[in-house]
């Protein structure tokens, strides 16, 4: 499923929009199959943790080479709760590609498993559908519960009044699942280097 070939790809990406370049290199990997997919760029601080810098994706199946190349960008210059990524910042970044499978419509707020299930919810927020997920790390890594993160959500999606087991009850929930693979901008370098 998710490769180090294609996080190599968003890198190559990322790197040639900073350079203000084309890009010209072919995938190395199946570009027929198509896939719902996020793009994650992860930047390494002082401490030695890893912060977010933008994750983006979408929940259509989009062509492989489309889709990396188009969520490469987006995540790292229009994800807007951070600034764009400058390119100072590619030697401590690691990309993440998730390739989401196993769609299915949960018979309630709490009918998924942390840390197999992404999540993605929808809500009625002032008349209009509103939508909001979490891929299947997020719980687990931010050690929540499934109600806390489904509160998460809801607040994530815009929902400002109190939450209760009403509001909970009335999402509709669609659980799912990730291939993960992740590369950080050492592995790159190597990677591209040894060709």
């Amino acid at each position: 499923m998710a490769t180090k070939q294609h996080c190599a790809y968003c890198f190559t990406v990322l790197l040639a929009q900073l350079q203000n370049t084309t890009v010209d290199v072919v995938p190395t990997f199946d570009t027929s199959t198509e896939y719902p997919l996020f793009v994650t760029w992860n930047k390494q601080s002082s401490d030695g943790h890893e912060q977010l810098r933008g994750c983006i994706g979408n929940f259509s199946p989009m062509n492989l080479a489309t889709g990396l190349r188009e969520y490469a960008i987006t995540s790292a210059f229009h994800d807007t709760r951070f600034s764009p990524i400058r390119a100072r910042e590619v030697p401590q970044l690691s990309c993440s590609v998730s390739l989401l499978t196993d769609f299915e419509d949960a018979s309630g707020y709490l009918d998924w498993e942390i840390g197999t299930h992404g999540v993605w919810i929808e809500f009625r927020l002032r008349g209009r559908r509103t939508t909001a997920t979490f891929l299947p790390e997020i719980a687990h890594e931010q050690g929540w519960s499934k109600t806390e993160t489904i509160d998460h959500l809801l607040r994530k999606g815009g929902f400002e009044l109190p939450i209760t087991d009403d509001v909970r009850s009335s999402i509709r929930l669609t659980r799912y699942q990730s291939k993960k693979q992740h590369l950080s901008y050492a592995e790159y370098v190597e990677m591209t280097s040894a060709k």
